[in-house]
Formats: C-alpha cells, sequence, structure tokens
C-alpha cells in the first residue's frame, strides 16, 4: 500500500488579498482599503493544503526562495499535514507572491513569479512522485520551467501505474495550447472552469467546449461557478447544483473544488458524491478569505462539512 494518496508538483506563494479597493486607482494618490489577508496562494499548493486537512495523504514537491514569504507559505502546508520533504529552498531567489485587488465590481489578480519558474523536472524526484496512487497537476500555463516536459512526465507516470488530474488554470499569455493537447492523452481527470473551457476550444458556448473536451480525456469536470458543476464521461452527464453560502472571498474556490472532487475520486466514490464533495468544499472555502483559511481552522471545517452534508440527506 502506498505511503502517499495523491503527489503534486507545482508553484509555492503567499496570496496578498486586499478587500474593499477603490473602484479607481488615480496615481501618485494615497488610498485605503477595507482589509487585507497575508494567507497561502497559488492553485498547486492549495488544491495539496486542502486535501490533506480533508484526510488525503498528500506529498508536494516544489521551489520556494531563500525567504519569510517561502518559510511561511511551506509552515502552511506542513501544518495542514502535507509531507514538504520534497520543496526545495533556492538561495539567492525569491519566492512569488500573488496580490489581489477585491472591488465590489470584481477583482484584479497580480503575480510575482518569484521561484514559479524554477521548477524543472530535473528536480523532480520521480520515484517519489510515482510512489503515490494518484498525480495532480495544477497552474499548467504558469510551469514555465516544467511545462514542456509535462506530456513526458505524465507518460511516465502514467506506465508506473497512477491515474492523474490536470487543471490548466488561466493561461496569462492568452495562447491556451503550449502542449496542453498533448498532455491530456495522459489525463484521467481534467478539472477546467467554463471560462477555460471555452478558450481551451475557441468555442462560444459551455455545451460546445463539454462536447470537444471530453472526446480527448476519460473524464471531464468543469466547474459552472455559482451554477454549481457537471461531469461527463464518454456520452454520460452528471450535474451538481452550488451549495448556497454567503461569500466572503472567491479566491481559491476552484482549487477546493479540486480537492473536495479527488479525496473522494481516491476514495472509490461514484460521481455524484465527487462533484457533491467538489461543490461543498468550494463552499466552505468562499466562507473566510483566502483558499485555505477555511480549511485552517478544524472545528469550524468539520462542522460546516458535518452540518450541509446533513441538510443534504
Amino acid at each position: 500500500m502506498s505511503a502517499l494518496d495523491v503527489t503534486i508538483a507545482g508553484e509555492l506563494n503567499l496570496d496578498l488579498i486586499l478587500q474593499g479597493v477603490p473602484e479607481e486607482l488615480p496615481v501618485e494618490r494615497e488610498l485605503l482599503v477595507s482589509d487585507l489577508n497575508l494567507t497561502l496562494g497559488s492553485s498547486s499548493a492549495i488544491v495539496a493544503h486542502n486535501l490533506a486537512a480533508l484526510g488525503s495523504r498528500v506529498g508536494f514537491a516544489s521551489s520556494i526562495g531563500s525567504d519569510q514569504f517561502g518559510q511561511i507559505a511551506l509552515a502552511r502546508l506542513e501544518a495542514a499535514g502535507v509531507d514538504i520533504s520534497r520543496v526545495a529552498a533556492l538561495d539567492d531567489r525569491k519566492t512569488g507572491m500573488t496580490v489581489i485587488l477585491q472591488r465590489h465590481a470584481g477583482r484584479n489578480i497580480l503575480t510575482y513569479p518569484g521561484t514559479i519558474f524554477d521548477l524543472a523536472i530535473e528536480q523532480l524526484d520521480f520515484d517519489y512522485l510515482a510512489s503515490a496512487r494518484h498525480f495532480h497537476l495544477s497552474s499548467f500555463f504558469l510551469q514555465r520551467g516544467l511545462r514542456a516536459d509535462v506530456p513526458r512526465l505524465f507518460e511516465r507516470l502514467k506506465a508506473a501505474g497512477l491515474t492523474i488530474s490536470l487543471d490548466s488554470n488561466d493561461d496569462p499569455d492568452d495562447r491556451w495550447d503550449d502542449g496542453l493537447r498533448h498532455a491530456l492523452k495522459y489525463v484521467d481527470i481534467f478539472l477546467p472552469n467554463a471560462r477555460e473551457a471555452m478558450c481551451l476550444t475557441g468555442a462560444n458556448q459551455v455545451s460546445t467546449a463539454v462536447k470537444e473536451l471530453a472526446r480527448l480525456v476519460p473524464l471531464l469536470v468543469v466547474k459552472l461557478g455559482a451554477e454549481g458543476a457537471l461531469a461527463r464521461r464518454g456520452d454520460r452527464e452528471w450535474f451538481s447544483p452550488a451549495r448556497k453560502v454567503a461569500v466572503v472571498d472567491p479566491v481559491g474556490a476552484g482549487d477546493s473544488f479540486d480537492a473536495g472532487f479527488l479525496h473522494e475520486y481516491l476514495r472509490g466514490s461514484e460521481i455524484e458524491t465527487c462533484l457533491a464533495s467538489a461543490n461543498l468544499a468550494g463552499a466552505l472555502s468562499v466562507t473566510r478569505a483566502g483558499g485555505t483559511e477555511a480549511f485552517r481552522d478544524a472545528e469550524y471545517r468539520e462542522r460546516f462539512l458535518r452540518e450541509h452534508a446533513a441538510q443534504e440527506a
């Protein structure tokens, strides 16, 4: 029996979330915001943290800089029970940081990559990654040092007997390929949101994008935001409505969704159960600022999951 359920390789940084940002940002002015939160950021790390908080055994491979930001991020993962033995601290490098400006009308996301682009296939311990039953990759387009080798890595992991999931996340360059379709040849579960699915296919409707992407992977799972989520395997489709909760902050909701889905998937649950768990995890995430804060508070997390599971029953 494997010591780990899931291994993840990807970016590790913090999020600085500024809330109540003015709608206009004139230059040379000191402007006030209503709140701030410094939390664990990066899609890969949020998935790892929240999977571990839900009870999965998770191993994480990444790079951080030789600074306090990296140590804070690492401590957050370790506190959740993630194995961080394959995270490398790079001398004279800075850990990445994402600044999120929350306005009434929406948000702006600014990322300093730091060590995100430093992660390369040569740094990865393949035997460690292959020691789990499943491998997950997030932020395909941000993994610039690793991206070209992702198909080769996936092929080797599949040959070693692992199942593989992928969440492409956004493409900052807005090209929406860079080898992604080649990588999908080895993916068991693909987890885009509706916008990403349409960008990847060039489709004008989610339904069209779903049909095209479902031909490329065994299981497609599409996040539909406030509408919920759907899954498609071949010609069969499932839908699960979103949970109704008061939204404090949407940062990391999609990554939390991934964690909820994979946690149940690796327990052998039916697709309907996986989708319900994913929506529940996403709903939990948005009740506190940051993608992991609601999961860090064990008492709050367990009470929320218990109460909402009871409501569904």
